[in-house]
């Protein structure tokens, strides 16, 4: 997907002409959509996705569909950290049981001054993007809304990696029906655990691995996946070390760990790892990262929009007495180093999840991190 505001003519995979909409026409039809029907964004994503971004038709499904009935999500009891909460399955709606709001785009660059610029385009379709989000499952107050939440960004961003944490089993229903154009790798099947999402279209799944944190008392792990992207090896890793100011020690553990695999991957891949760390700098002074280990957000610049992933200064999902703004989700890269072999480096970073949802709250008490990569030999 291209995050300008341009449109550009392409082709579908059944050689049908299309123009698909870039990020800033996609979110002028949002905010009307909602404006029209009296919704918020992510419904008006919703629709206007299923419905290749065209006005009106998404505007016709929207007033012949009961909203409840298509996101309907029906309850019976699943044990969490030993309590129950609800599982929930959603509705057929649709041929097979699913409505995918994930689906890929014909790749188009965005506006008639762009129309023409193959290259800008190809290199926008080498880059690698991908977004990391612990979607406190756990919290399963609004627990629709908030899933729903995630898939509209999804639809929005079209990422090639998701790394997700703190899932729990209904919400790997809820993925597995509405974002089927993803590969969904779990890191456990009970409790809480996390996840994985890759673009179908986009890389190739070759293995994965669950790798256990021997001593932690909070069902961590950490979960490798093999793939290829673009023809290039990739090793992406996402855990959620252990919580808590208390657990620093633990949580150290589990870094080093983190950057052994990190180091025993070969040289001509390139490593990514992404998700909540906990971490506090002072902690990872102490471990120290691997040799070539990057964290992206300080290779980015340090920019300060993008700091705080734990703020309940500005989300209120949290109800604490307290102000806490932590850089709590990180990023790190370590690209290949053999000779040839195409380097990916960052070149883009975005929080996510920074707007309320209709139910009043928002998609996590984390915010997402969005990072975009690029290919240099």
């Amino acid at each position: 997907m291209h995050l300008g505001g341009t449109h550009a003519t392409c082709q579908n995979e059944k050689s049908h002409q299309c123009s698909a909409p870039g990020m800033d026409e996609k979110l002028r039809l949002c905010d009307e959509f909602a404006k029209i029907t009296d919704t918020d964004s992510t419904v008006a994503r919703c629709y206007l996705a299923e419905n290749e971004w065209e006005m009106e038709k998404a505007l016709n499904s929207f007033f012949e569909t009961n909203m409840e009935k298509v996101f309907e999500i029906e309850d019976s009891p699943v044990k969490v950290k030993g309590r129950a909460v609800k599982r929930k399955t959603t509705a057929h709606s649709s041929p097979g049981g699913c409505i995918d709001l994930t689906t890929d785009e014909p790749g188009c660059s965005s506006s008639p001054a762009d129309a023409g610029k193959t290259t800008d385009a190809t290199e926008e379709e080498n880059k690698l993007s991908l977004v990391s989000w612990n979607v406190d499952g756990l919290d399963t107050d609004n627990l629709q809304d908030r899933a729903r939440g995630l898939c509209s960004y999804l639809v929005l961003y079209t990422p090639d990696v998701v790394f997700l944490q703190e899932l729990i089993p209904p919400y790997v229903e809820y993925l597995k029906k509405r974002a089927v154009s993803y590969t969904l790798i779990e890191g456990g099947e009970e409790g809480y655990f996390t996840g994985m999402m890759l673009k179908k279209s986009r890389v190739k799944l070759l293995g994965s691995q669950i790798v256990p944190y021997t001593t932690t008392q909070m069902m961590r792990n950490l979960l490798l996946v093999q793939v290829t992207f673009q023809g290039q090896e990739l090793s992406l890793m996402t855990s959620h070390l252990e919580s808590c100011k208390a657990q620093a020690g633990e949580r150290m553990k589990q870094l080093k760990l983190i950057m052994q695999k990190i180091s025993e991957a070969p040289n001509d891949v390139t490593v990514l790892f992404g998700g909540d760390t906990n971490l506090r700098d002072a902690e990872v002074a102490k471990v120290g990262l691997s040799s070539g280990v990057m964290d992206v957000w300080e290779k980015l610049g340090r920019q300060e929009h993008c700091r705080y992933t734990w703020d309940t200064k500005a989300n209120s999902n949290k109800k604490v007495p307290y102000v806490s703004r932590c850089r709590f989700d990180r990023v790190y890269l370590r690209p290949a180093s053999r000779e040839g072999v195409p380097r990916l480096l960052p070149d883009h970073m975005a929080l996510l999840g920074l707007e309320k949802l209709d139910c009043g709250r928002y998609t996590s008490d984390h915010w997402g991190v969005y990072c975009s990569f690029s290919a240099a030999v």
